[in-house]
């Protein structure tokens, strides 16, 4: 080989070493720290960056993105002396990589250390249900803290947010019987107000009811009465236009008497103390007295007659018979007029009878001639 390419080869070599050398590519969302003998120089930015060969040389890579950073579970003891198991989940990012590399060892160890210290301080002055109740308030003072000592190390940090609070297993247990209980009451209060809400209903359905029935009960009376006061004044604007003879109204009146004993349920009932002067004007009505034809029941009617008219100064005892029979007792007498008063009906229909179906035939007792 010529002696003369073996320094042209070196040459080139060294040439090609010292242009490699010189050459450095960032990527992106990555800084790289260069140190010149050993004294930081500068950040190289992303994409192509010379350097000076030999002299220069990168001392940290550090990536700028937003990290995450989850935490072990450490014990915090609570202000009513509860030990809980927190992890916390950290989100922070590289703002000053010269900081980073340089104010502080290991940022991580550095903020994860902080990160306990806080939050063991903020748990402390909390007890355990205002712990679990409370994450905002505990996350936004963490990260308020971290936030102003991460600051002079290059790093911010953007959130940080308690992944799980775990509490002793004798306080969960106790928790379980606890929302147990809680969900009992409400089940319980909630079959009450149901059965509350189910008997005013009722209640109020039960009185609806009675008003309507009692409205209609009264709107039936009211319709009744005016059904039978409207009956009474056709009835009464009828006698009184036909111009009815007392004759005929004593008659009814004796027509209707015997009804009043027909039910079966009546044990007592009263004869009326105008009887006698109905069962006079029947007779006057349908004959003379004198020609009467003499029954069997008419004469104690007309003893029991002359008994009823007599003043209550006259010192005799009423006879029911021609004969002189002794006198009754006020039920006997009762009975007796009861019996009489329907036997008087019932003559005075016959003869009504009789009457209606011989116009022309003179009446019993008077002449022919007239």
């Amino acid at each position: 080989m010529d002696p003369v390419v073996i320094p042209i080869l070196v040459a080139a070599l060294v040439v090609v070493f010292l242009v490699a050398s010189s050459v450095r590519i960032v990527p992106q969302a990555r800084r790289y720290n260069i140190e010149r003998f050993g004294r930081y120089r500068r950040t190289l930015q992303p994409g192509l960056n010379l350097v000076v060969p030999v002299a220069d040389r990168i001392n940290t890579k550090l990536d700028v993105r937003e990290q995450v950073y989850s935490s072990d579970p450490r014990p915090v003891i609570t202000e009513d002396n509860l030990v809980v198991n927190i992890d916390t989940v950290l989100y922070y990012q590289i703002t000053d990589p010269r900081a980073a590399a340089y104010e502080v060892a290991d940022y991580l160890q550095a903020i994860d250390q902080l990160t306990v210290t806080t939050l063991r301080n903020v748990i402390g002055s909390m007890d355990l249900e205002e712990t679990l109740t409370s994450r905002e308030e505990i996350n936004s003072r963490l990260r308020a803290v971290l936030d102003d000592a991460t600051g002079k190390w290059g790093i911010r940090v953007n959130r940080v947010e308690i992944k799980a609070i775990d509490p002793p297993h004798t306080i969960k247990e106790a928790m379980e019987k606890q929302m147990r209980a809680e969900r009992d009451k409400r089940a319980a209060i909630l079959h009450a107000e149901g059965e509350r809400q189910a008997k005013i209903l009722t209640a109020e359905g039960t009185k609806q009811k009675d008003i309507l029935e009692a409205q209609g009960t009264q709107q039936a009376m009211i319709l009744r009465a005016d059904g039978e006061a409207k009956a009474v004044e056709l009835v009464f604007q009828a006698v009184h236009r036909n111009n009815a003879d007392p004759k005929i109204l004593a008659y009814k009146y004796l027509e209707t008497l015997p009804h009043l004993a027909s039910s079966d349920n009546n044990t007592f009932w009263v004869i009326p103390g105008e009887l006698t002067e109905a069962v006079r004007t029947v007779t006057r009505a349908f004959g003379d007295q004198s020609t009467v034809r003499p029954h069997t029941p008419a004469q104690p009617e007309a003893t029991a007659t002359a008994g009823a008219d007599r003043t209550p100064d006259e010192g005799r005892t009423p006879e029911l018979g021609a004969g002189g029979t002794a006198s009754l007792d006020a039920a006997a007498a009762a009975d007796e007029a009861g019996k009489q008063a329907a036997a008087a009906v019932s003559d005075a229909k016959a003869e009504a009878a009789e009457a209606a179906k011989s116009p022309q035939t003179p009446r019993r007792g008077q002449p022919s001639g007239g």
